[in-house]
């Protein structure tokens, strides 16, 4: 039978109402670089872990590759909360562990050393920790491990897969940068395009042109972004958003933007790559995060130093 989780939660910070709050919930291998540690874990067992997380509670932990993401994210908390502190439309972390409680003591102490402003600290013993998800309202879910990543998005919950990498911290505004088919858009066009080439996805996109691709696996959590910058004027906006497809603009694009239109989804910037490397425009954008759906594109992030997650 699972094993309930333990939630424990951070008095230091304001809680937020998780039914108007946009909850992001990172695991702890996701925020934090723990991959000696998760190695120890691997090749020695629980105990001997959870020996040595006792034994360097005091020590915090490097930051990992979603660290910037969540700081960003705090810095737009605190702009809305100055504009209004009464809002309770914010961002809310939590970070999902499948610690004990008794070995997460140093991921709790390694939050409060960077003042990370995390409302709670959930430790499941439980092999699948993504059934605790829905429970928490959480919007978006980032994880180191596949299989997790794979359950929530089985689950409904927006998911991407962060691959460990050492990360300079961009500064402020928050940037998200998305790729188009099968993480904002349904997959549709990409499926035409395994099985008719380019020229049957560019005559299956004029045909469709009038109608919205379907919804991708982000776009939940895209919307929720979207509603955040609705409560700012355009020069004083701390969110910024860009779409960076492999689509040309000038065959593809049209139906990409009359979707977004449709959605009502603003986007920022919009670069149409016609099938070439997305690194040296990220490089430019230089993003908190990069969700894609393609592992080169992925690769080819990291190779400039830009935080991804993968949306498998």
């Amino acid at each position: 039978m699972a094993e309930l989780e333990s939630t424990v939660i951070n008095t230091n910070v304001k809680q937020k109402d998780p039914s108007t709050a946009l909850v992001i919930a990172v695991t702890t291998r996701a925020i934090f670089s723990l991959e000696e540690e998760h190695k120890l874990y691997l090749e020695k067992g629980k105990e001997e872990y959870t020996r040595h997380q006792q034994a360097n509670q005091d020590k915090p932990l490097p930051p990992g590759t979603a660290f910037a993401f969540i700081q960003a994210v705090q810095s737009v908390n605190k702009k809305i909360l100055e504009s209004n502190p009464a809002e309770s439309d914010l961002f809310d972390i939590l970070v999902l562990s499948n610690n004990s409680p008794e070995s997460g003591v140093r991921i709790i102490n390694s939050a409060k050393h960077y003042g990370l402003e995390i409302s709670k600290f959930c430790f499941v013993s439980d092999e699948d920790s993504t059934q605790y998800l829905k429970s928490h309202g959480v919007k978006l879910f980032l994880s180191a491990d596949r299989t997790d990543v794979c359950n929530a998005l089985q689950r409904g919950v927006s998911a991407a897969l962060v691959f460990q990498q050492e990360v300079q911290a961009p500064s402020t505004p928050l940037r998200v940068a998305f790729d188009g088919d099968a993480v904002l858009f349904s997959d549709e066009t990409d499926q035409i395009f395994q099985e008719q080439g380019l020229e049957g996805a560019v005559q299956y996109e004029r045909a469709m042109e009038a109608v919205p691709i379907g919804e991708g696996p982000l776009k939940a959590f895209a919307m929720h972004l979207g509603k955040m910058r609705k409560k700012f004027g355009q020069g004083e906006c701390p969110i910024r958003t860009y779409l960076v497809t492999a689509r040309s603009g000038r065959d593809m694009g049209v139906r990409a933007i009359k979707t977004l239109r449709e959605w009502g989804l603003p986007i920022d910037e919009a670069f149409f790559m016609d099938g070439a490397p997305k690194g040296p425009i990220l490089a430019q954008i230089q993003p908190h995060i990069f969700f894609d759906d393609g592992l080169h594109n992925i690769q080819g992030a990291q190779n400039v130093g830009v935080p991804s997650a993968w949306v498998p």
